[in-house]
């Protein structure tokens, strides 16, 4: 049947062309979680494309997988920086169907700026953590940070939006980025999976891995880097009752210091205390969604955390959070509600630890304490971080607003 001639064609769904590192099932940090559930939820408003780093996937949603130059291949730190740039390069390359193109992380700002440039269309940036809050990287990179940072400018200053996924984020960004038109910079929150991220009754998990289940149980969740400050939980550890167990599913750390740093440590407690297991390899969701089912008490003791997911992800999952008062992590963890924060003060040191490490490494400490004293309060607070979780951090609230403000680009 033909539609009258007054009825106004189908509009045509925009076009949207999502370029990532990250996407499943080479997940492994917060940035391609988000992009993992953004790219799902999307779909109901916008088509979608992704754009990913690494072999082809066998996902519907992703238009093309790409592959560093062959001629950059090496360990050197500034030709991994030069193999970003070339995939980039791909990857603008292969947007050219796209109405929008929206980038993710350092690793694709740049192809979402050349695919800005080539193609004429409007640029999203989400921004999920800032390279001049991360001198550290230096540590790792060399001068390949400096590469990096030249990339997430270079977008930021010229995209046509930029998502902070906090609040405390958009303040980090226009400080840093002084250039970049505040009107231009809009917070969507992170979300996180409920219903995968649920509280689950099971032991099997923490059998496998040496966990007692009848024990007070300490758990971090976090790659061992300078950022997510896992040598700091070591440090609170020291002032805990010897009857609780430090859980640590830590493992790709950023370079060798840091390892050696954190595995001495580690022996050195283990010499004075039953109860430590370090989980180093990678872990199944489902074993992850157990152990935090479990925790007394989940610790976030990272010194920068533009928005902290993982706290999401442990509150969803009714463990009580005690979190470094850092980012946007008072975003999330309400103090005495469904947590404890705690206060942190930068040091002035390229590795952005904390200024007095003893003093904050006492308060950590103290804050775990206060959650294991009460367990009904500790099962309260978990409930309400729940509670908190599906009232304002859903994947379906993330994807309204951020496909409102595709519709608010593209309609000029």
């Amino acid at each position: 049947m033909s539609l009258p001639d007054s009825a106004p064609p189908p509009a045509r769904r925009p076009q949207v062309a999502l370029l990532t590192r990250e996407f499943p099932p080479e997940v492994y940090g917060g940035a391609g979680v988000h992009v993992e559930h953004l790219a799902v939820a999307l779909t109901h408003h916008v088509d979608v494309a992704v754009h990913c780093f690494g072999q082809p996937r066998s996902s519907p949603l992703v238009a093309g997988a790409y592959r560093p130059w062959d001629a950059l291949e090496g360990d050197a730190p500034p030709l991994s920086a030069l193999r970003t740039v070339s995939v980039d390069l791909r990857m603008a390359a292969a947007a050219e169907d796209a109405d929008l193109v929206h980038s993710h992380t350092w690793y694709t700002n740049l192809a979402g700026h050349f695919a800005k440039l080539l193609h004429g269309i409007p640029h999203v940036v989400t921004s999920h953590s800032l390279e001049p809050l991360r001198p550290w990287k230096r540590e790792q990179l060399g001068g390949g940070y400096d590469v990096a940072a030249f990339c997430e400018r270079t977008a930021v200053e010229a995209a046509d939006a930029v998502v902070a996924v906090s609040a405390g984020m958009r303040a980090d960004m226009l400080a840093c980025y002084p250039a970049v038109d505040p009107d231009r910079v809009e917070v969507i929150h992170n979300g996180v999976d409920a219903d995968a991220y649920r509280p689950h009754p099971g032991t099997d998990a923490l059998l496998r891995h040496g966990i007692d289940a009848d024990r007070p149980c300490v758990v971090f969740v976090g790659r061992v880097t300078r950022q997510k400050g896992l040598p700091y939980l070591l440090d609170a550890a020291e002032h805990l009752d010897r009857d609780v167990q430090l859980v640590l599913c830590a493992g790709e750390p950023d370079t060798p210091q840091i390892a050696a740093e954190v595995r001495d440590h580690v022996e050195r407690l283990r010499g004075g205390r039953h109860g430590i297991v370090w989980i180093e390899q990678m872990l199944d969701r489902a074993d992850v969604v157990q152990i935090l089912s479990h925790a007394s008490v989940f610790v976030c003791p990272s010194v920068y955390e533009p928005f902290g997911l993982v706290n999401l992800e442990a509150m969803a999952c009714e463990a009580p959070v005690v979190a470094t008062a850092t980012g946007g992590v008072p975003e999330i963890v309400v103090d005495g509600e469904t947590g404890r924060l705690v206060p942190f003060e930068p040091s002035s040191t390229s590795d952005g630890g904390p200024a007095d490490r003893g003093r904050f490494a006492l308060d950590l400490a103290a804050a775990i304490r206060d959650v294991l004293s009460d367990p009904a309060r500790a099962a309260a607070m978990g409930r309400a971080g729940r509670q908190r979780v599906l009232e304002r951090f859903t994947w379906g609230t993330v994807a309204v607003r951020t496909a409102a403000l595709y519709r608010r680009l593209l309609a000029g």
